[in-house]
């Protein structure tokens, strides 16, 4: 077999495994995916009259805040999920599979690939289930094309594979799982740190760089625009040149700690 046919179908192989560990334990994704959820329900119920009010001039509308929160949390469901990436990869490193992995005659890159497919697979499916929720509770994207549907998971799955790409690099340095699940906390934090749940303008001054000169606001402001209809103005190259430039530096990050001799 050629050389792309024995990367392809190892890291199919690396990929069903990794698939195989999410369902034999399952507790970790839906772990991280309690906090989106809770999010959502709390910021809707209970603080959607107050928060629209706000955004929306003193007329409280629960069911518009809903739809301006819905983009901000399902970017930030992909951030909780990779969390479970980088515990993974840590685990693999500290358990010894790498190990046996490096003696045997496989397509070394497709340990990582297989890593990371899985993880896009298990972010989609998660985002999902947190847009199957927003809908069940009210949510509605009627003004999107099927061609902003699209553009609208290209960005998700892009924005997944970025996202993992960090947190198996993440994983690769810590030197157990629980150090590999905080350095991944800023996955998490940052989208709240960002325009998921007010506009960065509402910001104080001091605090709106913070806010919009990160990877979690473009992104947001361009998905809120394909969703809901919204200007999206020069958000929609600055999300995928996030994208892409922290897909380059996960990638050459990780590959090349995993290259690395072993101490």
């Amino acid at each position: 077999m050629s050389t792309l046919t024995l990367a392809a179908r190892d890291s199919a192989t690396m990929l069903r495994r990794n698939l195989l560990h999410a369902r034999r334990y399952p507790s970790l994704t839906l772990n991280l995916l309690l906090t989106p959820v809770m999010l959502l329900l709390l910021f809707v119920y209970i603080l959607g009259d107050t928060m629209s009010a706000g955004i929306g001039g003193g007329t409280p509308d629960r069911s518009a805040y809903l739809a301006y929160v819905v983009p901000g949390l399902l970017l930030m469901t992909i951030g909780s999920t990779t969390i479970g990436t980088a515990v993974s990869v840590s685990n693999d490193m500290t358990e010894g599979i790498i190990a046996r992995f490096r003696t045997m005659a496989i397509h070394r890159p497709s340990v990582l690939i297989g890593h990371v497919a899985g993880s896009v697979l298990q972010c989609v499916a998660s985002v999902v289930l947190i847009a199957a929720v927003a809908v069940a509770i009210g949510f509605r994207s009627t003004d999107a094309t099927v061609l902003e549907w699209l553009a609208a998971l290209g960005l998700l799955i892009l924005f997944a594979t970025a996202l993992t790409w960090i947190a198996v690099g993440m994983g690769l340095v810590s030197p157990n799982a629980e150090a590999a699940s905080n350095s991944a906390m800023p996955l998490i934090l940052l989208p709240l740190l960002s325009s998921a749940f007010t506009p960065v303008h509402s910001m104080p001054g001091w605090f709106q760089p913070i806010a919009q000169y990160q990877p979690f606001t473009p992104a947001i402001e361009t998905l809120r625009g394909l969703l809901l209809g919204t200007e999206i103005g020069n958000n929609g190259w600055l999300a995928v040149t996030w994208c892409l430039g922290l897909t380059a530096l996960g990638y050459f990050w990780a590959t090349a700690k995993f290259n690395a001799d072993p101490k």
